[in-house]
């Protein structure tokens, strides 16, 4: 059974530090692009990153370039997501996903996380 676990939402100001960890079991995890998306209220699922399956590469949205920094541990099967500088149009729910190629709709998701950007 797939799970996908993510943890360390919550309440941040601007320009603040947040990271998110995603821990995953069920899957070979060492061989899967993990990606992380988010969805703000009212807005389209958006893609933040996606790291490949050695860790060598990373792909991220403009938006978060510079600020985030997306990687993985294969021993622990997790995937982590440091968040800085962060800017009130951050907020969001932020989410882990699995996929065994780049290019496709990730079929394993975890169910979220609340990341909220506010003085």
């Amino acid at each position: 059974q797939v799970q996908l676990v993510e943890s360390g939402g919550g309440l941040v100001q601007p320009g603040g530090s947040l990271r998110l960890s995603c821990a995953a079991s069920g899957f070979r995890f060492s061989t899967y692009f993990m990606s992380w998306y988010r969805q703000a209220p009212g807005k389209e699922r958006e893609l933040v990153v996606t790291i490949t399956s050695d860790g060598d590469s990373r792909n991220y949205a403009d938006s978060v370039k510079g600020r985030f920094t997306v990687s993985r541990d294969n021993a622990k099967n997790t995937v982590s997501l440091q968040m800085n500088s962060l800017k009130p149009e951050d907020t969001a729910v932020y989410y882990c996903s699995a996929a065994s190629r780049i290019g496709v709709v990730p079929p394993y998701w975890g169910q979220g996380t609340q990341v909220t950007v506010s003085s």
